[in-house]
C-alpha cells in the first residue's frame, strides 16, 4: 500500500497573488508532492493549501513552506477576518494511506522542532499531536490571536512545545498538528428552498437544533422553541424527561441517551449551574459540522457538511440518513458532491456498503467498487467526478508488464531477453488461480441456496481480490527483482575494498531477489486456500472452474519456487539459506496437499 499523508498549512496571506505564488512553488519545488488545492480567501486574508505525498516529501514540503512564509508575510500589518496566530497560522498533517495517526504526530513534532530550532518561531503543538490535554483543542490554542500572543507566551502554562517563549513579530507563532481527513461533503435537493436543507443539515449534524414542541411534523422548525424555565430544573433535548437537578439530567442523559452532558453543555456554552436560552436537541451524527444554502449555479439548495472524522460518521451512512429524513418531508435528494478530494478507504467503505445494501458480492475488483461508490452517492450529479482525480490512495498497478495487452506479454516472454521469465508468469498463474476462486464466490452471490452464505462468500470473495492484486503487483516485481544485483555486478572492482563492497551488495541483491519469488509462493498458497474452501460450496457447473483456479495456484507454488531455489547456490549467508528452505519445503508440501484435496472433490463432482 503506498503510503500517503496530507497536509493542509494556512498561510495568513490571501490577496496578494505573488506572495501565494511563491509560497506555493516553494512547495512544488520538493520532489514527490502533488499540490491539491490552493484556496485564497481576500476578506480573510488567508490561504488554505492542500498538498500530499510520502511522508518524507511531505515533512520537507511543509518545513519549507513555514520557512518561506515567515520570510515575505509580515504579521505586523496582517488583517483579516479569521482567526490567525502567525505567518504561518497552522500545519496539520493528516493520514490518508498506509500511515497511522501516531506517525502524523510524530511528523507533526518533527516539523514543530525544526520550525522552533531552525526558524526561532514559537511553535504549539495541537489535537492528535497535542503535548498537553489543554492544547489539544486549536481554539484554545490560538485564542489571543497574533496581537496577544507576546502575552500568553510569558505565561508558564502557555510554554510553547518548540522554539522561543517570545513572540517572533514578524512571523508570529505557528500551531503544528495532526487530525483525521476533513471530508467536504454537500447533498442537492430537488428545491431551492433553504429552509428545507437547514431542516435535514440540523437533524444529522452534531451540533443539533433547537429543541421544539406543537408543530413539528413533518418540519420540525414550525414548532414551538423549547426554553430553559429558570426554575432550577433541566429539560432534556431528546425526549420529556425533566431533571430537578443538571446531575439528574447527566444521569438519565449518560443512561437513555449515551452521552455525556458536561461534555455537551460545554460545546454549546451552557452553564450547568444556570442554564439560560434554548434547549438543545442532539444531532444524529457525531463529527458532522452541517448547514444549508442555496447553490445559484446548480439552482438547488445543498446540506454543506464537513465531516472531520469519517471512520465515526461515513458519508454514505449520513447520506442514507439524510434521504431518509428527506422522505419524511417529501423532498427529494438527487446526488451529493465531494468538493476537493476523498480518502480511497471511505470510498471503497462506500462500495461494500452499497452492495451490501444490494446483496450483492462485496469482493469485487476495485474499479467497479469506486463505480458503485459514485452511482449510488450520486457524486457525479452537479459536476463530474474522475475517481483519478477525487480520489487519494487509489491503489494502482502502474508496472509495465502488466498494463501490457496479454498477446504482447506473451510475446514479451518469448523474446531473447532473460525478463520478464519464470518469476513473472509464476505470479500470473497464481493470480489467475485467486481470480477464479474469486469468480465462482461471486457468481454464487445472489442465488437463493447461497444466501445463508452471504457473509462467508464476500469475505471469500475480498480475500481473492487482495490475493490477485498482490500477484499482479508480483509479475513485475519478479522482473525488477534482479536489478540490483544487475546493478551490483557493474560497480568497480579495481581495488580490494571495492571488489569487497561489490561482493557484500552482489549478497544483499541476491537476498532480494529471493524474497520476491518466495512471496509469490506464499501469495499462490493463499489463493490454493481459496479454491479449497470455495470447493466445499461451488454450484456443480461452476466446479471446473474452482478446479482450474487450484492448478494455475498450484503452477504458481512451485515455478515460484524455482525461482527462489536457482539463487540460493549465489547466496553465502547459511543461516538465511536453510530459512528460505524450511520455508519453501512447508509451503510446496501444504500446496500440494490441497491442490490434491480439491482435484479430488472436483473429479467426484464430474461425471467424465
Amino acid at each position: 500500500m503506498e503510503r500517503i499523508v496530507e497536509c493542509v498549512p494556512n498561510f495568513s496571506e490571501g490577496q496578494n497573488p505573488a506572495i501565494i505564488k511563491d509560497i506555493t512553488d516553494t512547495i512544488e519545488s520538493v520532489p514527490g508532492i502533488r499540490l491539491l488545492d490552493v484556496d485564497p480567501g481576500a476578506n480573510t486574508n488567508r490561504t488554505v493549501v492542500t498538498i500530499v505525498g510520502s511522508p518524507e516529501a511531505v515533512t520537507e514540503a511543509a518545513f519549507v513552506s513555514v520557512k518561506r512564509a515567515s520570510e515575505i508575510i509580515d504579521m505586523r500589518s496582517h488583517k483579516g477576518e479569521h482567526p490567525r496566530m502567525g505567518a504561518t497560522d497552522v500545519v496539520p498533517f493528516v493520514p490518508v494511506s498506509g500511515v497511522t495517526m501516531e506517525e502524523c504526530a510524530e511528523i507533526a513534532r518533527q516539523v514543530g522542532r525544526r520550525i522552533g530550532d531552525e526558524l526561532g518561531i514559537s511553535v504549539y503543538l495541537y489535537e492528535h499531536a497535542a503535548s498537553k490535554p489543554e492544547r489539544r483543542n486549536l481554539a484554545r490554542v490560538r485564542a489571543g490571536e497574533y496581537e496577544g500572543m507576546a502575552e500568553k507566551l510569558k505565561d508558564p502554562e502557555w510554554k510553547p512545545d518548540f522554539g522561543p517563549a517570545e513572540l517572533n513579530p514578524t512571523a508570529g507563532v505557528t500551531g503544528v498538528g495532526a487530525r483525521e481527513f476533513l471530508i467536504a461533503y454537500n447533498i442537492n435537493l430537488n428545491s431551492t428552498d433553504r429552509r428545507y436543507a437547514n431542516e435535514i443539515a440540523y437533524e444529522i449534524r452534531e451540533r443539533g437544533r433547537w429543541k421544539r414542541t406543537g408543530n413539528t411534523e413533518p418540519f420540525y422548525y414550525k414548532g414551538d422553541v423549547v426554553d430553559f424555565p429558570g426554575d432550577g430544573t433541566h429539560p432534556c433535548g431528546n425526549c420529556d424527561y425533566i431533571g430537578n437537578s443538571f446531575e439528574e439530567l447527566a444521569d438519565h442523559y449518560r443512561e437513555e441517551h449515551d452521552g455525556d452532558l458536561a461534555a455537551r453543555y460545554a460545546s454549546l456554552e451552557i452553564d450547568p449551574a444556570d442554564p439560560k436560552g434554548h434547549v438543545f436537541k442532539d444531532g444524529r451524527f457525531r463529527d458532522v459540522k452541517a448547514i444549508g444554502w442555496v447553490i445559484e449555479d446548480y439552482n438547488r439548495a445543498q446540506i454543506s457538511m464537513n465531516l472531520t472524522n469519517y471512520h465515526v460518521s461515513p458519508p454514505n451512512e449520513v447520506l442514507e440518513t439524510a434521504r431518509e429524513e428527506a422522505r419524511k418531508r417529501g423532498i427529494g435528494l438527487t446526488g451529493s458532491e465531494i468538493v476537493g478530494v476523498i480518502p480511497f478507504d471511505a470510498m471503497r467503505k462506500a462500495g461494500v456498503y452499497y452492495r451490501k445494501m444490494m446483496m450483492k458480492s462485496t469482493g469485487i475488483p476495485i474499479s467497479d467498487l469506486m463505480d458503485t461508490a459514485v452511482q449510488s452517492m450520486g457524486l457525479a450529479d452537479v459536476t463530474p467526478f474522475d475517481i483519478e482525480e477525487k480520489v487519494l490512495g487509489l491503489p494502482q498497478v502502474d508496472g509495465e508488464l502488466v498494463n501490457r495487452s496479454t498477446f504482447d506479454f506473451i510475446d514479451e516472454v518469448s523474446r531473447d531477453t532473460p525478463a520478464p521469465g519464470g518469476g513473472s508468469v509464476a505470479a500470473l498463474s497464481g493470480a489467475l488461480g485467486a481470480a477464479l476462486a474469486s469468480m465462482v464466490a461471486n457468481l454464487s452471490v445472489g442465488k437463493g441456496e447461497f444466501d445463508s452464505m452471504y457473509d462467508e462468500l464476500c469475505e471469500l470473495a475480498e480475500r481473492g481480490q487482495a490475493v490477485k492484486d498482490a500477484l499482479v503487483r508480483g509479475v513485475d516485481e519478479d522482473t525488477l527483482a534482479f536489478d540490483s544485483v544487475l546493478e551490483a555486478m557493474r560497480m568497480p572492482k579495481d581495488t580490494e575494498e571495492e571488489l569487497a563492497v561489490r561482493a557484500r551488495a552482489m549478497q544483499e541483491g541476491y537476498k532480494a531477489a529471493t524474497r520476491v519469488p518466495f512471496s509469490t509462493v506464499e501469495q499462490c498458497k493463499a489463493a490454493l486456500d481459496l479454491c479449497r474452501e470455495m470447493v466445499e460450496h461451488a454450484d456443480p457447473n461452476m466446479i471446473s472452474d474452482v478446479g482450474t483456479g487450484a492448478l494455475m495456484a498450484r503452477a504458481g507454488v512451485h515455478a515460484a519456487a524455482y525461482n527462489v531455489r536457482i539463487n540460493l547456490p549465489s547466496i553465502d549467508d547459511e543461516a538465511f539459506r536453510q530459512e528460505m528452505v524450511g520455508g519453501l519445503q512447508s509451503l510446496v508440501e501444504e500446496s500440494d496437499r490441497i491442490a490434491a484435496e480439491v482435484a479430488q472433490k472436483v473429479d467426484e463432482a464430474l461425471e467424465y
